[in-house]
Parts: C-alpha cells; sequence; structure tokens
C-alpha cells in the first residue's frame, strides 16, 4: 500500500518540516496491524516527494479468531488504500493534520504545489466516483484502471485504480481530504465504528464536507452504512451548511450597505465592471452570483450585450431579481435576451459554457477555501469565457472607516477580504493556470497609504 506525496514548493524540503518527518533517512513505525515505512525518494529544492508504504499483515489479522476461511489470508488489504491507510496518515502525521509545526508554522496555512498518488485504490463506483469526490473539492484528478490479469484481456478490468490528485492547497487540507475520502472509496473499515467516529468525520471534514455534492454519499460510507450514526452525522453537518443565502441574517446586509453607502461604492463597482465587461468586446454575459439584479439591470440597457445570462444559488434573489427587472413585462425583444438560471457556482455546469465573458461582483469573499477551490475550477477551467472581471474587498481599506471595528470584516458572512497583495497573488496564479492576463483595477476613493475600497481583477484569455 503505497502514498506518494509531492510538491514544487520552493525549498520543497520544507514539507519534511511540515510532516516532522526528516528527508535524510528512512524511518519505520510499528502499527497494530502492520509497519509504516516513511521515506523521501527525491529531496531537493525545486522537488520533493514523501512516500508512505504500508506493510500490513494479513495473517496477524486473523491469528486468534476462530474463522479460517480462506479469504480471511488471501485477500487484497495489503495492497489496496482503505482504513488502514486511514489509521497510519493520522498516526504518522497527526500534528501536520491538526495544524501545527514547530519549525514552519508560517506555512501550515499557505497553499502548496501539491500531488498526491495512491498506487492502487478501490473504486467500485468506477472512476465517475474518484472524480465526484475530489473534483469538488478542487483537483485535478488522473485515474489510471488496472486489468484483471494482463496477460488475459478478455477477463476485462478491476475495480482498482491507480490515483493522482494535484491541486494547491494548504498540505493540512489534503491529509484531512485523504484521510476521509480513502475508506470512503473502500466503502468498509477494518474496525468497529461507534459514535466517536462521528466526531472524527466531523473535525477532519468541518471545513469542506458541509458543502459537498456527495455529504450524504460520503457520510453514509465512511460510517459504515450504519443508519442512526449516518442521520447523527448529517443533522449536524446540516447546522453547518449555510449554503442558501436565504437563510442568512438580512441585518448584515444592511451593515455592509450603511458601511458604503456614503461612498455610492455599490454604484462605481457596477459602473466600473460594466466598463471593463464593455472594453472587452463582449456580446454575451454571465453574471454569476448575480443576486438581486443591480449588473442585469445596467447589462440590458446596453444595445452591445445580445444575451445576457444570471445565476445565484438563490431562488428568492432570481424571483426579487425579476420583479425588479419587470421580466414578465419586457417586449419579446428585449425579453430574449436574458434568463435567470437557478445554480450554483461549486459545480460544473453546461449552461456557463461558451460565453464571451462572466462577472462575479462580491461573490468570492462569500466562500470558504473548498468552495472557493471548487468555484476556481467551475469558472476558470470549467465554463471558460474569453473575460472574467471579479470583484472583491480590499481589506486594508477598512481601517478608513470609524463604524468598523479593528479586524471586523465589512458583511459578516465574509469567510476573508483580502490585501492587494494577496487580491493580486491569487489573480496571477489563476491568470497562470488558466491561460489568462489580469490586470488588477481599484474601484472607489484612492488612499495613498491603503489604497481603494475594492479591487478589481480583469481576466482575459
Amino acid at each position: 500500500m503505497l502514498l506518494t506525496i509531492e510538491t514544487s514548493h520552493r525549498p520543497a524540503t520544507d514539507i519534511g518540516y511540515l510532516l516532522h518527518k526528516n528527508p535524510a533517512g528512512l524511518q519505520s513505525f510499528d502499527l497494530s496491524f502492520g509497519t509504516a515505512h516513511v521515506f523521501y525518494p527525491l529531496a531537493e529544492e525545486d522537488r520533493c516527494q514523501v512516500c508512505v508504504l504500508l506493510d500490513v499483515d494479513p495473517v496477524g489479522l486473523v491469528r486468534g479468531r476462530g474463522d479460517r476461511s480462506l479469504d480471511q489470508y488471501v485477500n487484497d488489504r495489503p495492497y489496496v488504500a482503505s482504513s488502514f491507510l486511514s489509521v497510519a496518515i493520522n498516526k504518522l502525521f497527526s500534528t501536520a493534520m491538526n495544524g501545527r509545526s514547530k519549525e514552519r508554522q508560517e506555512l501550515i496555512d499557505q497553499p502548496l504545489p501539491l500531488k498526491a498518488t495512491l498506487a492502487v485504490v478501490p473504486s467500485r463506483g468506477g472512476e465517475d466516483l474518484l472524480h465526484r469526490l475530489f473534483e469538488p473539492l478542487g483537483y485535478s484528478v488522473n485515474a489510471i484502471r488496472h486489468p484483471l490479469d494482463e496477460k488475459f484481456e478478455s477477463w476485462g478490468h478491476a475495480p482498482y485504480y491507480t490515483l493522482t490528485i494535484e491541486h494547491y492547497l494548504p498540505l493540512q487540507a489534503l491529509l484531512q481530504h485523504l484521510y476521509v475520502l480513502v475508506p470512503v472509496l473502500d466503502n468498509s473499515k477494518h474496525y468497529w465504528v461507534s459514535e466517536d467516529e462521528v466526531d472524527k468525520l466531523l473535525a477532519r471534514g468541518e471545513s469542506w464536507l458541509p458543502s459537498h455534492p456527495e455529504k450524504d454519499l460520503i457520510t453514509r460510507r465512511y460510517l459504515k452504512h450504519q443508519r442512526q450514526l449516518t442521520r447523527d452525522a448529517l443533522a449536524r453537518l446540516a447546522i453547518e451548511d449555510d449554503l442558501d443565502p436565504d437563510a442568512s441574517d438580512k441585518a448584515h446586509d444592511a451593515e455592509e450597505d450603511r458601511i458604503e453607502k456614503p461612498l455610492s461604492l455599490n454604484e462605481q463597482r457596477i459602473g466600473s465592471v460594466l466598463a471593463a465587461l464593455k472594453a472587452c468586446g463582449a456580446s454575451t454575459i454571465l453574471d454569476l452570483g448575480c443576486g438581486e439584479g443591480n449588473l442585469l439591470r445596467e447589462l440590458l440597457r446596453e444595445k452591445q450585450f445580445t444575451r445576457i445570462v444570471g445565476m445565484d444559488v438563490s431562488i428568492r434573489s432570481l424571483e426579487k431579481t425579476s420583479e425588479k427587472l419587470r421580466l414578465e413585462r419586457l417586449p419579446d425583444m428585449q425579453r430574449s435576451r436574458i434568463d435567470l438560471l437557478h445554480g450554483s457556482l461549486m459545480y460544473r455546469d453546461e449552461r456557463l459554457a461558451g460565453f464571451d465573458a462572466a462577472a462575479c461582483v462580491e461573490v468570492i469573499e462569500h466562500l470558504d477555501p473548498p468552495r472557493l477551490r471548487a468555484f476556481e475550477r467551475a469558472v476558470f477551467e470549467f465554463a471558460r469565457p474569453g473575460a472574467v472581471v471579479i470583484t472583491t474587498p480590499n481589506r486594508e481599506y477598512n481601517i478608513m472607516w470609524e463604524s468598523l471595528p479593528a479586524g471586523q470584516f465589512r458583511h459578516r458572512d465574509h469567510r476573508f477580504e483580502w490585501t492587494r497583495d494577496e487580491f493580486r497573488f491569487w489573480a496571477e496564479r489563476m491568470a497562470a493556470a488558466h491561460c489568462y492576463s489580469v490586470r488588477i483595477l481599484p474601484i472607489g476613493p484612492l488612499d495613498d497609504r491603503f489604497g481603494a475600497p475594492t479591487q478589481m481583477g480583469v481576466f482575459v484569455r
């Protein structure tokens, strides 16, 4: 059973500090079911690989049991990734999984270019299941299926794959994803599952599982199909799940409006985004996270835009948009130019393909890291419009508002607010990864020290 994790972060050998495992030599650890070996086949400045080789003793697993059937001794347990590997990851890398590093604490939350390869992973749901589990988390997925026997092609393929996943994310997140999803793919566990397993699932999945489209399947398989435990876990996850903004407190929106209204910042944002879209020469436009239709209203007034689509996860917002724009009363020519779609920005959606440009006005700051990564792929990799215009708050400017306490975001639903350097770093990474060029522009009154209250990225292919 082999897991390989690779990074090209410089210096790449910093991963040894995060994992608390020295690249200089082989380290072995005794486990109740076998031995785990940690070693580095490659440890250089610009590339580093760490391997976990898990040697499971199948005879030792059944020694002392009364059941002596053949399948107790002849099975796939020593070779395929399973709950044995999850236990090993937790024991070997518990410090990294818990977000601690004595020597490199500053790297714990920093996204790193990471690639993980599982030499053999079972997936009785086929290759499709591998994509359904990992792609919503932002990973690129490559799966190679193995034949039952290379000498007898007519026997067909086995339900085993070599799986490689790549993403730019903190090492802690990668380990937590593997810890949960490896036994989910195997659809089994080698130990008794009790109530404390629910706590383990929530502890390792609290930042990403509530928003995962396969949340129910993951929970059910992880808890070994125990109905009461599954119901309890899903109920606790539902408390944390806030995908639908209809459930958010409207007072939060009022707070943001009260802060920004003296600057007419919303009007300036809409005007700047509109100007950017016109300058791109676009005629078909997506407004992603369109809310109640402020940008859509302005797009309708411009004859340049022949097809306009607004999408939002909130049905209530779409209903208000329809009322505000009086869609039912528009002349047929005007009405044919605009459509409203109910959907999430977390998933690949074929309806979003083929547009000249997309706008995301004050959307990304509402997304926690797993949802942001899913958004990145949904927009830049799958929808892939000719241009993307994104606005988001500049955290540095918050100090200019006396009514905003130090350290507080402009809206309580914001998961982050980036500085100018942080936004530029993210934007340039997106552009490089998906073959766009990007310009960063300020929106609103410009301060010499803190910049403008809003920052806009204009991505063009």
